[in-house]
């Protein structure tokens, strides 16, 4: 079977501990390295540590060997990769530089070595890059040279496997939606997760909802319209980690309801394609991880 070595490396200007005080931190909450979120979190079942199990989007490992400061090996435990190992290590160059490597070595079938050929590559290549920006800024407070740009194969990639918005009750949160529309003849909800980074304000996603602002909460935001067929109101909800779009039609004649029986058809596509395309806009909007959780690098 095809095997893939993959090697990244970066001189990095600041003390090795600073540096590996940082790598200590990944998966954690305040992760400074994971490039989120316009890139899967590494998330993990436990602090970081040996046996611990996690991965970061389709990609499953486990922790095999820990050097607090210093190094870190994830052995696969999918197969959606193939098996073999990504590792991170630091090492020391003098007082004041070190040099940080990244290593993936993984045997594959056919079928994923071409798939990573074609398009994970891009994807690993480019999210590696970003980690090392993020190193640099939160243990130099800037990247030493321009931010990594994502290609075009990456933001193709990106945007074909973004989240997909799931169908949901309408959240008792959505307390000015329940309000506004008491006793609706339609509702219906559509959810995404929140990964670390992204905004938990719901004015943020103003953009999503192109129509009068009707209310506003510490988690909600609602919009809608009335006319002599129908009245209808949604609503930005922030619960947690996720953001709901929740809708609510109230029906007032026999041509709102003919009206609406056609509106229905397109209306779920609609409220996935705004919430998706929102969402993905505000990711690639967040401040990167080093500046968001630079913390105790130095």
């Amino acid at each position: 079977m095809p095997t893939v070595s993959n090697v990244h490396e970066r001189i990095i200007t600041a003390p090795a501990d600073s540096v590996g005080a940082l790598l200590d931190r990944v998966s954690a909450p305040d992760d400074p390295l994971f490039p989120t979120p316009v890139w899967p979190a590494m998330v993990l079942d436990r602090p970081l540590g040996v046996g611990a199990d996690g991965g970061h989007g389709r990609v499953r490992y486990r922790v095999t060997a820990y050097t607090p400061g210093r190094s870190v090996r994830f052995d696969t435990t999918g197969e959606a990769m193939g098996r073999g190992y990504h590792r991170f290590d630091i090492e020391p160059l003098g007082t004041d530089r070190c040099r940080v490597v990244h290593v993936l070595e993984v045997t594959m079938p056919v079928r994923p070595f071409l798939m990573w050929k074609a398009a994970i590559r891009p994807v690993h290549d480019t999210m590696i890059e970003e980690v090392f920006d993020n190193i640099e800024r939160a243990a130099l407070g800037r990247p030493t040279r321009p931010s990594t740009r994502r290609p075009p194969r990456a933001l193709l990639v990106n945007r074909l496997f973004w989240g997909r918005p799931r169908a949901v009750p309408v959240p008792s949160r959505a307390r000015l939606l329940h309000k506004a529309v008491p006793r609706p003849d339609f509702a219906d909800a559509w959810r995404l997760p929140l990964p670390p980074g992204m905004s938990r304000d719901p004015q943020d996603w103003r953009n999503t909802l192109p129509f009068p602002v009707r209310g506003t909460a510490d988690r909600e935001l609602m919009v809608g319209k009335d006319a002599s067929h129908l009245d209808f109101r949604s609503s930005v909800v922030i619960e947690d980690d996720s953001v709901t779009l929740a809708t609510a039609v109230r029906l007032h004649n026999a041509r709102g309801r003919l009206y609406f029986a056609v509106a229905r058809l397109a209306h779920p596509y609609m409220a996935r394609r705004m919430l998706r395309r929102t969402h993905r806009r505000l990711a690639f909007a967040a401040r990167p991880a080093g500046e968001r959780n630079a913390g105790a690098a130095h």
